[in-house]
This record gives C-alpha cells, sequence and structure tokens, in this order.
C-alpha cells in the first residue's frame, strides 16, 4: 500500500493531464513518483520542467548523465530509480557489464577516463560532498566545460532528492499503464 496515493489520469488538472498523456505515448506509463507528485500540481509541473532540462539539454551524451543517475541510485539503494534508469540506460547503449562494473568503475576497463571521472563526483557527491578534494575538481575540469560539470552535478543532485523522495514513499515499480488509461491518452495500447 503506497504512503500517499497516486493520482489517476481523470483525478489531475488540465495541466499535468497534458504530462500524463506525453508520458504515456513516450513510456507506455506515468511514473508512480510523477502519480504521487501530482498531488501538487505547482511542484508537480515544474519538478517535470526541470528534469526534462536537466536530461535533454545541454552538450553531454544523455547516455552519460543516465549513467550518473544510475551510479547515484545504486549508491542510494534506490530500487524505483534503478528500476527505471537502468532499463533507460540499456536502452541508450550501456550494457549489463556496464551497469555492474560501476560499483569499481575505478578500476575498470569498461570506462574511459572521462567517465570514470564522472561516475566518481557521483560517488563523492552523493556520499560526502565535503570530500571533493581541488584535484578531483581539476581532473574534472580536465574533461569537462563548466557547464557541463553544471550538467553532471544538476544530474547527480535531482536524482539524490528523487532517490530520498522514493525511498521515504517506499515507492514501487511503475507498471505498463491499463488499456482504458492509454485511450483516455489517445494512445493505442499496441502502439506502446
Amino acid at each position: 500500500m503506497p504512503r500517499i496515493s497516486r493520482l489517476k489520469h481523470d483525478e489531475v488538472s488540465t495541466s499535468a493531464v497534458q504530462i500524463y498523456n506525453r508520458y504515456l505515448r513516450d513510456r507506455g506509463n506515468v511514473p508512480n513518483m510523477f502519480r504521487t507528485m501530482a498531488h501538487r500540481p505547482e511542484i508537480f509541473e515544474t519538478i517535470i520542467a526541470h528534469m526534462e532540462a536537466v536530461l535533454n539539454t545541454g552538450t553531454l551524451p544523455k547516455a552519460l548523465k543516465e549513467l550518473v543517475i544510475v551510479r547515484t541510485s545504486q549508491l542510494n539503494r534506490t530500487q524505483y530509480c534503478l528500476a527505471s534508469h537502468t532499463t533507460i540506460c540499456r536502452k541508450l547503449g550501456w550494457s549489463d557489464e556496464h551497469i555492474t562494473a560501476l560499483e569499481n568503475a575505478t578500476g575498470s576497463a569498461k570506462f574511459s577516463e572521462a567517465e570514470k571521472t564522472a561516475i566518481h563526483l557521483a560517488e563523492v557527491m552523493t556520499l560526502d560532498a565535503h570530500g571533493y578534494t581541488d584535484a578531483d575538481f581539476a581532473r574534472l575540469r580536465s574533461f569537462y566545460s563548466e557547464g557541463e560539470i553544471i550538467e553532471l552535478m544538476a544530474a547527480i543532485g535531482l536524482f539524490n532528492y528523487f532517490n530520498r523522495f522514493n525511498d521515504l514513499l517506499q515507492m514501487e515499480p511503475t507498471q505498463p499503464a491499463s488499456a482504458e488509461e492509454l485511450a483516455m491518452a489517445g494512445v493505442a495500447a499496441a502502439a506502446v
């Protein structure tokens, strides 16, 4: 039983319906976290806009951002985010071997030095942000521009927030939408 109810398609504001419909079309579901946040449309709508800006803008590949998100979620032991973002990582070209190697990325030949540096940023920022040294930052700057560093930090920071939100609410993995909900969004069940 969820700690906070999840709003259905017909229970949300008009602007939230548009977000629900977009996710139903693109993913075949509306994540449980979104259905929960929809209790406060002004928070829900702005967090969606922020998340989409973090993930879909800038110059870094989305695949790298998703990789540091998975590492962040591994460190926080957030099964909800891991289930979703590991799947996304696979779709973006990361293998199961890459995902497993994240736990010892420094010693892995699976990642470039730039990727290892981004993964290290996720680890330190998640576990002890005060522990990121000047030498660590100089190495980070050797691979990434200042804007790209902001992109990485925004992805890591956003998912530390999401991880804690979902862990406290004991969020369960999202299931595919029902045929009825897909129909409400104008999505054919076979199209997803």
